[in-house]
């Protein structure tokens, strides 16, 4: 679906136009069109193909989506796919946005996303001393946009966290907790499979060879990279919490074993020494004068009460009850 098809020279607008103009206005001299799809079907992208003179495999790699973020060069074509990620209740879904840039075209084709880049044009249209670079300033807006949308998710991931760390100490909780981390696990592996890839190509567009249509652009996408390793730092740490943080967990579940394991030996201790003591009275020996005794029956009871309430008092101290 077309959302809209700009044509802009020296950093203004000029018109909106429909795709079949594009052809009428690709070739004039200072102009460049700005064209915006969203989940386009296989005949707009074969119709953009033609307007565009677009590699077939970028096509195919648009059309099917569900690409590593990545950038490649196609003759003067450079042809750029990031994953749009989206906050969905405890889950992070994944969208993508194919972008083809070319010396007078910049061409974006979102799918599976609710996210728009409206803002983006609207930012770039309020700055036409940018928009003059053209084509490259476009598609440094679309990345720093798609980057910039990271760190709520970022912060996201960084709080949950906080908040089970927490909780961590707090009594029969670890399995929850347990149970929370995984979750959170797989919410930063999401985000850095989106973020580490495009890292490592984005160092492509600034520095040594750097694609021409790009060129006048470099430091610009010197700070989308700035911010994409900023972002891998943190997501590097929050997964290392993360693992620290079942470590913790799974020593808090040792540590309630072993007090419950504490408890049951030392009720077993202590009944234990109460059976032996009246099944030693239980023999019924007759060379046992205490059996004959007026007073040995509650005297046994004593006795075993009191070595009962000794061992309970002893474990007490040391906690274990």
């Amino acid at each position: 679906m077309l959302i809209n098809c700009v044509v802009y020279r020296d950093g203004k607008k000029l018109a909106d136009i429909d795709v079949a103009d594009i052809s009428d206005w690709i070739d004039q001299p200072g102009c460049f069109i700005w064209v915006a799809m969203r989940d386009a079907s296989m005949d707009e992208l074969n119709q953009m193909q033609e307007e565009f003179s677009l590699h077939p495999l970028a096509i195919e790699d648009a059309a099917k989506g569900h690409q590593r973020p990545k950038i490649e060069e196609y003759g003067e074509t450079v042809f750029i796919v990031m994953q749009l990620l989206e906050q969905r209740d405890d889950t992070l879904h994944i969208g993508e946005v194919a972008i083809f840039v070319g010396r007078n075209f910049v061409l974006s084709v979102r799918r599976d996303s609710d996210q728009n880049f409206l803002g983006v044009r609207v930012r770039c249209e309020r700055e036409p001393e940018l928009l003059k670079l053209g084509a490259g300033f476009v598609s440094y807006a679309l990345m720093d946009a798609v980057v910039d949308r990271y760190f709520p998710i970022v912060n996201a991931l960084e709080a949950d966290l906080e908040a089970i760390e927490s909780r961590i100490f707090i009594e029969n909780a670890a399995r929850s907790n347990i149970e929370q981390l995984y979750a959170l696990k797989h919410r930063s592996a999401t985000l850095r499979h989106a973020v580490v890839p495009l890292l490592e190509v984005v160092g492509k567009m600034h520095g040594a060879r750097v694609p021409a249509v790009c060129m006048n652009s470099q430091e610009y996408y010197r700070d989308v990279h700035d911010h994409l390793a900023r972002i891998n730092g943190a997501v590097d740490a929050v997964r290392d919490t993360i693992a620290t943080a079942i470590q913790v967990n799974l020593s808090m579940v040792t540590i309630e074993d072993s007090t419950v394991v504490k408890r049951l030996a030392a009720w077993a201790a202590i009944f234990a020494v109460s059976t032996a003591l009246a099944g030693v009275w239980g023999m019924n020996f007759e060379v046992m004068p205490e059996l004959q005794w007026k007073y040995g029956y509650p005297t046994a009871l004593v006795v075993i009460g009191s070595i009962a309430g000794f061992l309970y008092w002893r474990f007490r101290r040391k906690g274990w009850l």
